[in-house]
């Protein structure tokens, strides 16, 4: 018996694999989640921010970013970890669209995805507020990091290029 393969084309409304085909228009389906996704992209999105959210370092960064901006100076003294290290984990979530930044000068400020960023990007942004609230590491997190806010940036980012 042949059966037909399970991300065959099917008319307005009957599935396509876990995607549903959207009635209104031609060629784009609805994720489970409701959005509309253009083959190939829900999926490159999904991996993307799934890679940026595993690593505790950048779970660590994107919740001390909640509701602020932050020099890498800032972060660097926040997770006690190498410049450089925290700048490839600037470059993993700026790839993810979870953070975007700005120039001032000689320091570059980082800052959550606003509303232009993807729908994925910002529910993954939600989940991750939600999941983690009471976490204690993220507690201890937000109370260093009220220390650090009070120490000038130079200050701070003398310290970061030394070690």
């Amino acid at each position: 018996m042949h059966r037909p393969r399970r991300d065959a084309l099917g008319p307005a409304g009957r599935s396509r694999g876990f995607f549903r085909l959207d009635p209104r228009s031609t060629g784009r389906y609805i994720s489970p989640c409701g959005e509309l996704a253009i083959r190939g992209f829900l999926m490159r999105d999904f991996i993307e921010i799934t890679k940026a959210m595993s690593d505790p370092g950048r779970v660590r960064i994107l919740l001390a970013l909640q509701g602020r901006e932050l020099c890498v100076c800032q972060l660097v003294e926040l997770l006690g970890l190498a410049a450089s290290t925290v700048s490839k984990h600037v470059a993993v979530l700026r790839q993810a669209r979870l953070v975007e930044h700005r120039k001032e000068g000689r320091w570059t400020y980082y800052r959550r995805a606003g509303r232009e960023a993807p729908a994925q990007a910002r529910s993954a942004l939600r989940w991750l507020d939600c999941s983690l609230k009471g976490d204690e590491t993220i507690g201890e997190d937000k109370k260093r990091l009220e220390e650090i806010l009070r120490r000038p940036l130079e200050e701070l980012c003398k310290n970061a290029n030394r070690g």
